[in-house]
């Protein structure tokens, strides 16, 4: 390859990655913003995750029986709460 291709090549390359990294669809402002429904929907996949994990780490032995009621009374709680807004929010 000559010296001159080798360079065509290399300007190809870094144009190529300019335009991937600055294309409009993938800058901050192209996004869709998040409604309050959104935020809802993502705590309650984490409530749902800490549920697991602490059924998990309950049957691993980490955790006192006492211990374990009353998180888990707590993230069920906090769950229904969440829950019974995102139904409202999806049928206002």
């Amino acid at each position: 390859m000559t010296s001159t291709a080798g360079l065509i090549a290399g300007l190809l390359l870094l144009i190529g990655a300019f335009v991937y990294t600055f294309w409009p669809e993938n800058s901050f402002a192209a996004q869709r913003q998040k409604t309050q429904l959104d935020y809802l929907l993502e705590r309650k996949e984490q409530l749902y995750e800490n549920l697991r994990d602490l059924n998990f780490e309950f049957r691993a032995g980490k955790y006192p029986e006492e211990d374990y009621q009353a998180q888990r009374t707590a993230l069920e709680t906090e769950t229904a709460q969440l829950l019974a807004e995102i139904e409202h929010l999806q049928h206002a």
